[in-house]
């Protein structure tokens, strides 16, 4: 029908396309800082994409928090800083750290832009559809990714010594990436982006636990109080909801640019309510409004 995958294109390619390049950059930065600097500052300066959430949502998604959601989300940091502690005093795969400035940068900057990657997300999901998000950011995103690969990586992937077990493991870490995209707009449209994020503090504590397994990592008692802090900062979050701030100048549009523009009596009662002006979609049946 209308929406379909020409019409999508035609209206808001650019906006899918800067979505795309912003993922795609997110995800390169923070695992290229690995070859920079040490694991702890990774895990420490990756907690920066929780503010930048925050900021976005409040700014942009006009959401707004209560005070225990950030007595949450401290408690999920402490938690973090918690596991953090653990990791130096076991010396797990600390590293040296080659450049540690360089790498905490592209940490920062990763995060920044996974950030923006998760609020836009959040956006397009509640105001469009999920398919249309995942149908675009996969279109876009191997687009780039494949353009990226080949200019900066080509000569390491060159050097791979391919087997069927490193095969394998590829399929396997994509299945796994597969999972994580079609699953976490579900998680968002259901929670927030915010809540999202904290939830993926306790990734690390996942990979810690299957390397107590794979790799006879050290076992500290902090990793479980970490992993039941983060958990008590999600909880005391998701404890009460988020509400969406109500400006009485603020009122529901429909926007028909070919059409006429109706003026509204000023008797008339009108609901405030919020309206999102980004990548919202284009209503043709309905007058243009204004408000008088």
């Amino acid at each position: 029908g209308e929406e379909n995958l020409l019409a999508i294109l035609r209206r808001r390619w650019w906006k899918y396309m800067m979505l795309g390049l912003i993922d795609l950059e997110a995800n390169y930065l923070v695992v290229k800082a690995y070859q920079y600097t040490t694991l702890t500052s990774i895990q420490l300066l990756d907690c920066f994409v929780i503010p930048v959430v925050i900021l976005l949502s409040w700014f942009f998604l006009l959401i707004r928090y209560k005070a225990v959601h950030f007595i949450g989300i401290v408690v999920c940091i402490l938690g973090m800083g918690c596991m953090v502690g653990a990791d130096v005093l076991v010396g797990r795969h600390q590293g040296a750290g080659e450049n540690k400035l360089v790498g905490d940068l592209l940490v920062l900057a990763g995060a920044t832009l996974y950030g923006i990657s998760n609020v836009w997300e959040e956006y397009i999901i509640r105001t469009l559809s999920r398919v249309e998000f995942l149908g675009m950011i996969g279109l876009f995103g191997a687009f780039f990714s494949g353009i990226q690969l080949a200019i900066m990586e080509h000569k390491e992937l060159l050097k791979v010594p391919w087997d069927w077990q490193i095969g394998l493991l590829y399929v396997g870490f994509s299945a796994c990436m597969f999972g994580l995209y079609s699953f976490m707009p579900i998680v968002i449209k259901k929670t927030s982006a915010t809540s999202v994020n904290l939830s993926l503090l306790t990734a690390d504590l996942y990979s810690l636990f299957c390397g107590l397994f794979l790799f006879n990592y050290k076992f500290s008692g902090l990793y479980l109080l970490s992993f039941f802090t983060i958990l008590i900062g999600l909880v005391l979050y998701s404890s009460t909801s988020t509400y969406i701030a109500q400006d009485p100048r603020v009122y529901k549009q429909f926007r028909n640019p070919s059409g006429p523009v109706v003026d509204l009596p000023a008797t008339a009662q009108v609901e405030p309510s919020v309206t999102y002006t980004s990548l919202g979609q284009e209503t043709e049946e309905e007058p243009h409004v204004r408000v008088a």
